[in-house]
């Protein structure tokens, strides 16, 4: 029955890696679908191979997933399924409607939720909670926005008696660029996440005497990320792309470099920020530069409140399921 049980968390894992890559595969390719540098279907096989290659570039985050949020000894395969499930169930709603919400924060409570549930507050880590989850949560996308306001000021001021036409032909070149690196990025810390939880369901069989992601475990997560990405979240890459600000090349360039920026330097010291918030907030950023009346507040306060529910929504849907599920 154990056995059983882990097999099929091991599913579970991948089933939710690959809807986090159909429902984040906007971060990567919605700016430069929206800027038409890339159709659709390029822009999905481009981001889906980066995706892949990203996954390879370390295990920091996962580690941080895996053993930084609750203790080890407390966590069992049941309580590793109700959070996969609770993330899964989430990421689908928040999908349905187009809203760009965070698969790592998702999972995150989900797994706090379930753990609460089976053995109480005192299972989590507060300090790595706190260090690594909620002062990123914060932080992250202002950095997001901040960085992507200052990157399109600075070009704006280079760029500023060149003729735009001429601006749009080189950027559209250096979009091509920007969207592979933002795809990378997110490979490096999204599919990391997944990682961290199959990891942690092997550790708690006692496959494993020690935390360390097996190889096995970073291909089959990199590409099934892959995957998802090349199915594409069409409802969030409109959201993404279109519906909080009209974006031109030289916009894209300067939201997927920021946000670039900020998740590879998360990933490097293993934090799990969601890469989705900052690519939005980066987005926002680039685009308040044209006036404050550029972006569509409905939308923008929409994704905001999706960004506040996320980890409590799932911290109570992961909590019922281990309450009423016989794991």
């Amino acid at each position: 029955m154990d056995l059983t049980l882990l097999i099929f968390v091991v599913i579970t894992a991948l089933i939710f890696e690959y809807i986090n890559g159909f429902h984040d595969s906007a971060n990567a390719i919605a700016t430069v679908v929206s800027t038409k540098v890339l159709s659709a279907r390029a822009a999905i096989l481009y981001a889906g191979v980066l995706n892949i290659f990203g996954a390879f570039m370390g295990t920091h985050v996962a580690s941080t997933i895996g053993k930084g949020i609750v203790a080890t000894d407390s966590v069992t395969q049941g309580v590793i399924l109700c959070a996969l499930l609770s993330a899964i169930i989430w990421n689908l709603i928040t999908w349905y409607y187009g809203i760009p919400s965070s698969s790592s924060h998702a999972l995150i409570g989900g797994l706090l939720g379930a753990a609460i549930s089976k053995a109480g507050y005192h299972v989590v880590l507060f300090d790595g909670v706190t260090k690594k989850v909620l002062i990123p949560m914060v932080t992250s996308p202002l950095l997001g926005f901040a960085i992507g306001f200052l990157c399109m000021v600075t070009i704006l001021w280079v760029c500023s008696k060149a003729k735009p036409n001429t601006v749009n032909k080189y950027f559209k070149k250096l979009q091509l660029v920007s969207a592979g690196i933002m795809a990378l990025s997110h490979g490096s810390n999204d599919a990391q996440k997944t990682m961290g939880i199959i990891t942690l369901a092997l550790v708690s069989y006692h496959t494993l005497p020690t935390f360390e992601v097996p190889y096995w475990v970073i291909l089959g997560c990199a590409v099934t990320m892959g995957m998802g990405t090349m199915a594409g979240g069409w409802r969030i890459i409109r959201t993404m792309g279109s519906k909080m600000i009209k974006l031109k090349p030289v916009h894209g360039f300067a939201a997927e470099t920021s946000a670039a920026a900020v998740i590879l330097t998360a990933s490097h010291f293993g934090i799990p920020v969601s890469t989705t918030h900052i690519i939005s907030t980066s987005i926002m950023g680039v685009g308040s530069t044209r006036g404050i009346h550029a972006l569509k507040w409905g939308i923008v306060g929409n994704i905001v409140m999706a960004w506040v529910l996320t980890i409590p929504v799932c911290m109570v849907i992961a909590a019922i399921l281990y309450r009423i599920l016989p794991v």
